[in-house]
């Protein structure tokens, strides 16, 4: 008796580390397609940078390939034109990402520049002959009310052509940073050298206050140039389509409202009421 209940007790002991392995395989089996689930999801938002940042109707997709090393970046994409496999495929994503930040300076320029004749002229410190809206100072050849040195197409056409030319530098260092400090360019090259990256070339003529020195401070200044620029973006937008709305200038506009909030809003410029 003793015998046969040390061998039924081998047997069952046998049986349960034999089921205990077998268990233990499909569970190992089970985690390893967990595990390996886990890691395809966990890797494919690479969050590098800023993981806790706030996202703005961000997807599954998106966070695949905004990973929040760009300024501003919260995941935002809802065309996927950044998404380098994806419907913006055909378009560099680094490309799309300098673009926005030079529009955005050119934005924030524009935006002073266009409202400023008006503020002056208003305080008087300018003659009113040339504190005209942005779009009558031949911005706009028949809207034009100015005159320049020479007739608005002339004009237009001569800007074009100082602009293409800044453009095809610009381009030139983009494909080949640092090369426009190895070009002669009127004793100035030395200064165009650039930092390596495109965007941000730095140097006496683009930091010459020698500003963002450490890692921290170049951080947010960039991120606070790319919110600024996007703002700057929507007002030139808000600009148009006042002027084509109400026919006077931002500065007029804000100064109709302030004057009376009830009768001079969008509801009464857009005819709502």
């Amino acid at each position: 008796m003793a015998t046969q209940a040390l061998i039924s007790s081998s047997s069952i002991s046998t049986s349960a580390e034999a089921a205990r392995q077998i268990l233990g395989s499909r569970n190992a089996q089970s985690l390893g397609r967990k595990a390996s689930f886990v890691v395809r999801a966990t890797s494919t938002p690479p969050v590098k940078q800023g993981a806790d940042r706030p996202l703005w109707f961000a997807s599954k997709q998106s966070l695949s390939y905004l990973d929040g090393t760009l300024p501003g970046d919260y995941g935002f994409d809802p065309l996927g034109l950044s998404d380098p496999e994806g419907t913006g495929g055909f378009i560099e994503p680094k490309w799309l990402a300098y673009g926005e930040i030079f529009n955005g300076r050119c934005a924030m320029v524009g935006a002073i520049g266009a409202i400023a004749p008006e503020i002056l002229g208003k305080a008087g410190l300018i003659p009113q002959e040339t504190a005209l809206a942005w779009f009558q100072t031949g911005v706009i050849p028949p809207a034009g009310t100015y005159n320049y040195w020479a007739d608005n197409y002339t004009l237009f056409v001569f800007e074009m052509a100082l602009v293409g030319f800044a453009e095809h530098r610009r381009f030139q260092d983009w494909y080949n940073p640092g090369s426009m400090g190895k070009q002669y360019f009127l004793g100035l090259e030395k200064g165009l050298g650039g930092s390596g990256e495109p965007a941000y070339p730095g140097g006496p003529f683009f930091n010459p206050l020698g500003l963002a020195k450490d890692e921290k401070s170049k951080k947010d200044m960039r991120l606070k140039e790319v919110k600024n620029g996007r703002l700057a973006m929507l007002a030139i937008l808000g600009y148009f389509v006042q002027a084509l709305v109400t026919g006077v200038g931002p500065y007029q506009n804000l100064l109709d409202h302030l004057a009376d909030p009830v009768h001079n809003n969008i509801l009464t410029s857009l005819k709502f009421h």
